[in-house]
């Protein structure tokens, strides 16, 4: 019997073993304030109280199912729960660890929601890697963010003058916002992303993220439009 509870409360067991969730979660007492002040309650399908409460039966099943679950890709991380919580609790903090672990497990790839980190990864956490920033001008193509409107269309057919006018240093050496940064940094970057277990956390959202898009007889390119641009619209409340 020992060995099966083992068994079973693997995932409520890593859960509580991330810095997150030791600091996040004192004793809540679901008397729903969080819910109450919280601004993605207000839009989506998303209610802290029943994520708390969920996590603090450590029930395996209902772990499970929050970790395949879109509600845990709702949270904006404004931490407002934080600051009216009686009990000093931080649901967006018990939400962090549990994204952690959905990625650590793969589970993120069975919600719409959590399939986008595959996005995340190809387009900010490669970015990183490979020019130190999240983001740079060239990689937010008008087609793939028609939200900017046309202005940004021009601005990204005429990026190379734009920003010399306003004194970027855009893709050069030395100063500037938007410098080409050295490779020497750049070596510096990737090592530290090697050291601390980033590089393998993002492998591994690469690894299940290529599985997935296996599973829906899809390439890698296609899996990514997906994550990157289709909307279920089941997500608003």
């Amino acid at each position: 019997m020992r060995a099966f509870n083992c068994k079973m409360s693997r995932l409520t067991e890593k859960l509580k073993k991330d810095i997150h969730y030791i600091e996040s979660l004192n004793s809540c007492m679901n008397c729903g304030v969080c819910t109450a002040i919280c601004p993605s309650a207000e839009f989506y399908n998303y209610d802290p109280r029943v994520v708390v409460e969920t996590v603090q039966r450590q029930d395996e099943e209902a772990l499970e199912n929050l970790l395949q679950s879109e509600t845990i890709w709702y949270c904006g991380e404004c931490m407002s729960c934080k600051t009216r919580c009686p009990r000093c609790n931080t649901p967006g903090g018990v939400i962090m660890a549990l994204r952690r672990l959905s990625q650590e497990e793969g589970y993120f790839t069975a919600s719409e929601k959590g399939r986008q980190q595959f996005a995340l990864k190809r387009v900010l956490g490669e970015n990183m890697l490979n020019y130190g920033y999240c983001v740079t001008p060239d990689v937010v193509r008008p087609e793939m963010h028609p939200e900017q409107g046309p202005v940004w269309e021009w601005i990204y057919e005429h990026r190379d003058d734009v920003y010399e006018r306003v004194h970027s240093n855009y893709k050069k050496e030395g100063a500037g916002a938007l410098r080409r940064v050295d490779d020497e940094s750049l070596e510096e970057l990737r090592r530290i992303f090697d050291v601390t277990g980033g590089k393998a956390f993002m492998d591994k959202i690469e690894e299940a993220s290529l599985q997935k898009a296996g599973e829906l007889g899809t390439d890698d390119e296609g899996y990514f439009l997906h994550t990157y641009t289709d909307n279920n619209g089941t997500h608003q409340s």
